[in-house]
């Protein structure tokens, strides 16, 4: 056998048996993520910022819907 040979087998201890599911991979599947531009990311310093910024941006979408919905009829 030649060393990288030995360096390719599976150790002894490795236990497949029995495999145990990864709690956060549900997390990990549902997590979106976005890019900022160096601009925006300086106006807005973590996530909670963001979020706050778009509820606030979708309340208002929402109100001018509303608003000409209300006009309309």
């Amino acid at each position: 056998m030649t060393t990288n040979e030995e360096e390719d087998e599976m150790r002894d201890e490795y236990e497949f048996a029995d495999p145990v599911w990864n709690p956060y991979v549900q997390r990990f599947q549902e997590l979106k993520l976005v890019s900022l531009d160096p601009d925006v990311k300086a106006a807005f310093p973590d996530s909670n910022a963001v979020n706050e910024a778009l509820r606030l941006l979708m309340k208002a979408g929402t109100a001018a819907t509303a608003h000409r919905v209300s006009r309309a009829g």
